[in-house]
């Protein structure tokens, strides 16, 4: 039995969560991985996966078997990458990434093309949302994500950090008028962003010189996404609090108001699993992602 071949069939059943999906991305017979997969657990004399007609699941011993085989197939990927050179054209293999809707599609997927030219041999699976995605039962290698995280397995890499503004079409500043001051903002509409995955609205979080101050907003439409928001601001429906990389372009649609107030900034971090930087495809893009957002005035960690 070829012992690597053997970690590396198991390890794409697990990402897929499915033997089919895994033989049809591995160009393989689905009966070719399932004696594989029986060569395997009877070579170590545990049961690795459990299966039913409508579920895979990892045993105890496959968690840890799996956890041992990602690392030990990413220290051979790691090893040869040594040997391949610094730029990485012969750098195979597929990386599963997910990304957040409005940031991905307006920062990371139009400059993914330099990513490719870079390094050709990589394969792209890019996911779009905001959903609270499981890394290791999706098989996912890694997840854009801003916003303070919940403490976890996976590591965060902090890349980025958010820069925010308010703002409103001139149309609603006319008729409602411009706020003065935050004690202000009570008088007006606001469009309010609520959590995709909890439906709690969020406050706006304005700094002072004294510290950090919570504004309730209030106002007749809600919405949980941030291309959305952007939408429902341009038609004058309110104000809206908007990551300032959302205000370029948007010179005589959109106007800040109260430019010396400065909302808190959220960061913006890659996660991953447990000893995944060490899967060569994900240190190279987690650097490129990295440069990508250090080059944007907006999204930049440090700020002159």
């Amino acid at each position: 039995m070829d012992k690597v071949k053997a970690m590396q069939t198991f390890v794409r059943i697990v990402e897929a969560n499915s033997f089919t999906k895994a033989a049809e991305s591995l160009n393989l017979p689905r009966a070719s991985l399932t004696a594989t997969m029986q060569n395997l657990e009877r070579h170590l004399g545990a049961q690795l996966l459990q299966r039913t007609t409508r579920r895979l699941s990892l045993t105890r011993d496959g968690e840890r078997y799996y956890e041992q085989c990602a690392a030990i197939l990413a220290a051979i990927e790691t090893a040869e990458a040594d040997f391949l050179g610094v730029d990485g054209r012969r750098m195979q293999g597929r990386l599963r990434i997910d990304l957040p809707g409005a940031l991905g599609r307006a920062i990371v997927l139009p400059r993914i093309a330099e990513f490719r030219r870079a390094w050709p041999g990589i394969e792209l699976s890019i996911g779009i949302g905001d959903r609270l995605v499981d890394l290791t039962g999706e098989g996912i290698d890694c997840a854009l994500r801003v916003g303070e995280l919940p403490d976890s397995s996976l590591v965060a890499r902090r890349i980025g950090l958010m820069q925010f503004t308010i703002a409103a079409a001139p149309d609603y500043l006319v008729r409602r008028g411009v706020p003065a001051s935050l004690d202000e903002l009570a008088g007006h509409d606001g469009i309010v962003h609520f959590s995709g995955r909890t439906g709690r609205a969020f406050d706006w979080e304005l700094q002072e010189a004294d510290g950090v101050r919570k504004v309730a907003v209030k106002g007749s439409v809600s919405v949980n996404d941030a291309d959305a928001n952007l939408i429902l601001a341009l038609q004058g429906l309110g104000l809206t609090q908007l990551a300032r990389y959302q205000l370029r372009g948007q010179a005589g649609r959109l106007v800040e108001v109260l430019p010396g107030v400065c909302p808190t900034p959220m960061p913006v971090s890659l996660l991953y699993p447990q000893g995944g930087i060490a899967n060569p495809r994900l240190r190279a893009f987690a650097d490129w992602l990295a440069g990508v957002f250090d080059a944007d005035p907006d999204l930049r960690l440090a700020h002159d």
